[in-house]
């Protein structure tokens, strides 16, 4: 009888683990309904194209990422210090899709050159294998801004991390501004701007309460000393 349970529970870990890796597809699927629905057509390949990368993107994390830090991201725990950039950054996002749909499908406002789309569509893949990156270093990579005491969280310097502190929200606003681009509006960059905005400021937030409060993080911070791009930032 032991065994049957035991079995039963394994079972639903696994259910857990497989839920919890492959629900951000949702993420892509949104992404599309809102765009082609707003753009009134189908046949918008570099749409596609982001598309299919978000996909390969989540997929990867399916398989490679760690099962807790992608637990986290879904469900963070308590003591968030930022809930502004997670409401107002939704909205920004939306707007972004919902402009770029209405732009290359229906009003053509402000097309972007097709060269410039396939230089979004190859900085796009380079920023996720980067975000990619700094997701598989750190187990703690959350969705909100908060030291994870009840998961041991502690200071990751390895690799992206080796080169600036915040690599991950360096992919993240690199592949806004390309992937926006290669959606081909350039209206539907406006929203973008303000995502940056809202990032920069948690991004200041979040490297002052890691120098508080997580341990060898200032010590880090002295080693690493740029944020997001070195040499500049």
């Amino acid at each position: 009888m032991s065994n049957y349970f035991n079995g039963r529970r394994s079972e639903a870990t696994a259910m857990s683990r497989l839920t919890t890796a492959l629900l951000p597809l949702a993420v892509p699927v949104g992404v599309g309904v809102i765009i082609f629905v707003s753009a009134g057509r189908w046949n918008l390949p570099f749409v596609w194209a982001i598309l299919g990368l978000m996909v390969a993107f989540y997929l990867a994390l399916a398989v490679f990422a760690d099962p807790g830090m992608m637990r986290e991201r879904l469900a963070p725990g308590p003591g968030s210090q930022d809930q502004l950039t997670r409401f107002l950054g939704a909205g920004m996002l939306v707007a972004h899709w919902l402009l770029a749909g209405l732009d290359v499908g229906r009003f053509q406002w402000s097309p972007v050159p097709w060269q410039v789309q396939v230089a979004g569509v190859v900085g796009y893949a380079a920023a996720l294998g980067v975000l990619f990156w700094a997701m598989h270093a750190n187990p703690f990579y959350s969705s909100v801004v908060r030291v994870q005491t009840e998961r041991g969280h502690h200071t990751v310097a390895t690799g992206p991390y080796r080169f600036v502190r915040h690599p991950g929200y360096a992919a993240t606003l690199l592949a806004m501004l390309s992937g926006g681009v290669a959606l081909g509006s350039w209206l539907a960059m406006l929203p973008v701007l303000g995502f940056v905005g809202l990032f920069i400021r948690r991004i200041r937030l979040e490297d002052r309460l890691l120098r508080q409060d997580l341990e060898g993080y200032a010590e880090y911070a002295q080693k690493v000393r740029y944020r997001l791009v070195a040499g500049l930032f």
